[in-house]
């Protein structure tokens, strides 16, 4: 297991030098992905996906949004412009593990959340010149729920906690729980791809009828919610209180998010409702990735 170890003058690091500075760093990433989903909600119920009309400019004769090009593409390349914000934290993060003496595990974690972001914007540009296709477009929301889920075990490893050691069975249950979130939120992307919020009227849907894709993507969720109490009660049971916390906390996630959803879903899908359902989606992902992470397989004390 890596040991952490810290000098005088890596804690004298200050901005990109000391451990503190890595985990405000990390939790700047995880605040800026999480970010980023709402302002590319932003670009799509505003119907600004092609505002910007190519990649990597912003059209043939420029690479910057212009009046002649209508407020679309402002929405657009804002939204773009948010990357390199993106870019520079993560790169902040990692001068910031190397010059505060980091494990290897968390510059190498440090790394992979800066690889990231490029991928990101290539994915946006595949977006743009397939034309918006749903199923392109949903991959560039599952990237930013990967990196959310690497900043938080980033933010965990430099806070030096250990995680809570779990009997095997329950580890299990996180585990599954994790996944079955995961797959809940690839299911949304689906909803998403059959309803009328497309980014541009002429962008093309999955075909699928919605109302079947919503309820699917409501069922699992359900399960994940069931899942969740299932843990929860163990937690009390077991006197487990660091593990009813994080439980806790997943819970009023879960529920706030599936009252959003449900909110928007009868209502029409309101943008203000949609977008704050893509909050949820990073507050959720950050709570069920604090669990994953914060948990470990064990015989408990």
């Amino acid at each position: 297991m890596d040991v952490v170890t810290s000098s005088p003058a890596a804690e004298k690091g200050g901005l990109f030098g000391t451990r503190r500075a890595l985990r405000g760093w990390t939790i700047a990433n995880l605040v800026a992905n999480c970010g980023i989903i709402v302002t590319g909600a932003v670009v799509r119920l505003t119907g600004s996906g092609l505002g910007c009309d190519t990649w990597p400019k912003c059209s043939d004769e420029s690479y910057t949004a212009h009046p002649a090009l209508g407020w679309h593409s402002y929405v657009e390349f804002g939204n773009r412009t948010l990357t390199f914000v993106l870019l520079a934290i993560a790169i902040a993060t990692v001068v910031t593990a190397i010059r505060s003496g980091a494990p290897q595990r968390e510059r190498l974690m440090a790394w992979l959340i800066f690889a990231g972001i490029p991928f990101q914007g290539v994915i946006g540009g595949i977006t743009v010149l397939t034309h918006l296709n749903p199923w392109v477009v949903a991959l560039h929301l599952l990237l930013s729920v990967m990196l959310i889920a690497w900043c938080v075990r980033l933010v965990q490893w430099s806070g030096d906690g250990e995680p809570v050691t779990v009997a095997p069975l329950h580890r299990t249950l996180v585990t599954v729980l994790f996944w079955l979130l995961m797959f809940g939120l690839w299911l949304g992307t689906v909803v998403t791809g059959a309803g009328p919020n497309s980014g541009d009227h002429g962008a093309a849907r999955n075909n699928l009828e919605i109302e079947t894709v919503a309820k699917a993507h409501a069922w699992t969720i359900w399960a994940v919610v069931a899942l969740t109490i299932a843990l929860l009660g163990i937690a009390i049971r077991t006197g487990n209180l660091r593990l009813r916390s994080m439980v806790l906390w997943l819970l009023a996630a879960e529920l706030l998010q599936g009252a959003i959803g449900y909110a928007q879903y009868f209502n029409g899908l309101p943008m203000g409702l949609v977008i704050c359902h893509m909050i949820g989606i990073g507050l959720a992902t950050t709570a069920v990735s604090w669990l994953y992470y914060g948990t470990r397989r064990g015989l408990p004390a």
